[in-house]
């Protein structure tokens, strides 16, 4: 037998930096927002050398979390039906072949967060419709659809995710009653509805981020205009620098001359 397990006798675990819990306690009492990476520097501030993996694993122990929104525009409703992913191995060779959607979310400082759906043509990556809501309801994405569907005519395939908004029964009735092909994206696999998670990053990038919106009535003006110069003057890398509008509209017009 090892000597060492014969004879060790066992010491209380101690407690690190015990003298600065009641500090950490205190701000995050006062800013319940700050997440480890601030209350670092706060502590800094006030002479309290800890590094952030320091106050990282403490908050930790303390079972104490920055406040923050959480993403919520993705959620399964379980009572909802989803359709299998039609996409995979798919070349898409003209507009209207594929369409797909998606909903992000935009902070406002007067009133929180809103949230931001738009429809796009995959071929082109024309935005065909979009709408913004102050509430998750299915009903502002139901207003989007058949406004594109008006507009835009029907596509062969429509791709979502597993949102509720997505499955709920009147998005899907429209869908059926148009006799549109139902895609829907894994759980998770946020790369099989690429196309939307790259428009959201280019719009808050170019747009959002930049302009600072205080309100409502500003974002749905500034959405406006931004998807107009989009569509219509924005060179699309993808598209061999073409713009969506010429894309979606040449396309057509060399169908027309070949028949």
């Amino acid at each position: 037998m090892n000597r060492s397990t014969l004879y060790y006798k066992q010491r209380p675990k101690q407690v690190l930096h015990e003298k600065h819990r009641k500090k950490i306690e205190d701000i995050h009492i006062t800013r319940p927002f700050y997440g480890y990476r601030k209350m670092a520097l706060e502590l800094n501030r006030h002479q309290i050398p800890l590094t952030r993996k320091q106050v990282r694993n403490l908050m930790k122990q303390m079972k104490l979390r920055g406040i923050k929104p959480k993403k919520n525009t993705s959620v399964k409703n379980p009572q909802h039906p989803v359709y299998p992913y039609l996409l995979r191995g798919k070349h898409i060779r003209y507009p209207n072949q594929v369409w797909c959607t998606d909903i992000t979310d935009v902070k406002l400082p007067e009133i929180g967060f809103v949230y931001l759906v738009a429809i796009l043509d995959v071929y082109s990556r024309k935005v065909l419709s979009w709408r913004i809501s102050n509430s998750m309801d299915a009903g502002f994405c139901e207003e989007a659809l058949i406004d594109a569907l008006d507009r835009f005519g029907t596509p062969a395939i429509f791709n979502t995710d597993q949102g509720s908004q997505f499955t709920s029964y009147g998005f899907i009735q429209i869908l059926k009653d148009h006799h549109i092909a139902i895609s829907m994206v894994g759980q998770g696999r946020w790369a099989d509805n690429i196309y939307i998670e790259r428009l959201w990053n280019t719009v808050k990038y170019e747009d959002i981020y930049l302009q600072g919106y205080e309100n409502l009535r500003s974002l749905k003006q500034g959405i406006r205009r931004y998807f107009r110069f989009y569509n219509r003057d924005r060179f699309h890398q993808s598209l061999d620098y073409e713009t969506p509008n010429r894309r979606y509209e040449s396309f057509q017009k060399d169908q027309t001359v070949a028949a």
